[in-house]
């Protein structure tokens, strides 16, 4: 397995003799354009395939529809199997790998999302889906079909808005909870808050048990990981609008320590906040 330290990654595209690829660019087909996927495809891939994007310029969806692989996100790795749908917001380390021996087939959507455009996939969004990987794989294994066949644009224009639509449910289902929704709002108004599971689990009104299972469940993260995560949120976005200093930015999303929140932030985002911003 890869290395989790992110000074070992690097921008990466190794497909393998065994790898074969379906790729379609918003360039060729305008009706992804309309809705600002960059691209989508599907990997039959095989090890050494890998791939590394340290900042990229949109919202991920990976669907599997045979075998495993793995993925990073939430700065560790997982094990994605058949019907899993995982995502990742824009400009945030991801990256994933075949594992030797093992056959992995995949779909997979990137979007294209400038830094004035609300991303699909944000603070509130989950790292995996309970479900809607196999819909997803569906719909865009349908447009690949109507592509490479008969190209009739009323019917690419119909699978475009049915990925779009798998998309934005996939994204947003901390809203299908109201208890959890209105937690997340309150931490998102809070971050330099000293959260800890206790306490959200007090605003909620649930036990801490029940709020880890109903997280785990509904985001793929624990409650602390989903804190981690909209602090990270944050703090890319005042590293890339504000000139406040290092110290300053970690202590409005809750760290006293400017350290450990560079360590935090390297591991989820995939470089020091310093990097970022000279980057941006």
């Amino acid at each position: 397995m890869p290395t989790q330290d992110s000074d070992s990654f690097k921008e990466t595209t190794i497909n393998g003799p065994g790898t074969r690829r379906w790729v379609l660019e918003s360039g060729d087909c305008m009706e992804l354009g309309i809705h600002r996927m960059a691209r989508l495809g599907i990997d039959e891939a095989a090890a050494p395939y890998r791939r590394v994007r340290l900042q990229p310029a949109g919202s991920f969806f990976l669907a599997t529809m045979e075998g495993e692989g793995r993925i990073l996100l939430d700065g560790k790795w997982q094990r994605v199997t058949p019907g899993s749908l995982f995502m990742a917001p824009p400009r945030v380390l991801n990256a994933f790998y075949a594992m030797p021996g093992k056959k992995w087939c995949f779909t997979w959507l990137r979007y294209l999302e400038p830094n004035f455009v609300r991303p699909l996939v944000g603070a509130s969004s989950p790292v995996r889906a309970a479900d809607g990987g196999s819909a997803m794989a569906r719909c865009i294994t349908g447009l690949r079909h109507e592509w490479d066949g008969a190209r009739d644009s009323k019917v690419i224009h119909h699978w475009a808005s049915l990925i779009q639509a798998m998309a934005n449910r996939a994204a947003q289902p901390a809203a299908s909870n109201d208890r959890l929704a209105a937690l997340w709002a309150e931490v998102e108004n809070s971050l330099a808050a000293a959260w800890t599971l206790d306490r959200l689990a007090e605003t909620v009104h649930m036990s801490a048990e029940l709020l880890r299972r109903r997280c785990l469940l509904e985001m793929g993260r624990s409650p602390m990981q989903q804190v981690t995560y909209m602090r990270m949120q944050r703090a890319q976005m005042l590293l890339e609008t504000s000139p406040d200093k290092l110290d300053v930015v970690a202590e409005r999303v809750g760290y006293s320590d400017g350290l450990v929140f560079s360590r935090a932030f390297k591991r989820w985002i995939g470089t020091n906040p310093r990097n970022y911003r000279i980057k941006k």
